[in-house]
């Protein structure tokens, strides 16, 4: 779903890129953009003039994000394994997560890089930095 402002930016030719990794300094982003108590950076947005035309990345279906009223009624694992080989028919990944640490996979697809992505622990000081900013989380 995209924002008003990405909707806006779309209708003039813009293009974005929401980008998550600004949790990966938010101490140092709330600094540079001088943020009051209570407020925290979750994601940025970058938007500018494409220099060439690009796809949209597929997404997974409202169906294997989605679950109501009862789990495991869709075969999910078949239906993520859809989801990599048409997302890699697209655009494939073009570099492998850690492979000193789990080796080279065959087929390299979104749920191998997230599984990857997950195994290891980041932003494990956000609670810290949240509280700092003045919420309590207990």
């Amino acid at each position: 779903m995209m924002s008003p402002s990405m909707c806006a930016a779309a209708t003039v030719g813009l293009g974005f890129c929401p980008i998550s990794a600004i949790r990966d300094q938010p101490q140092a982003v709330s600094e540079l953009l001088h943020l009051p108590s209570r407020t925290f950076p979750i994601a940025g947005l970058c938007v500018g003039w494409p220099a060439q035309a690009r796809e949209i990345t597929p997404r997974l279906s409202l169906q294997t994000m989605a679950i109501a009223d009862s789990y495991g009624a869709h075969d999910l694992a078949s239906e993520i394994g859809a989801y990599d080989r048409s997302r890699a028919a697209l655009r494939a990944y073009r570099r492998q997560r850690n492979v000193e640490r789990w080796g080279a996979a065959q087929l390299y697809g979104w749920s191998e890089d997230k599984a990857r992505q997950y195994a290891e622990p980041t932003h494990t000081d956000y609670g810290r930095f949240i509280r700092g900013k003045g919420f309590c989380l207990d």
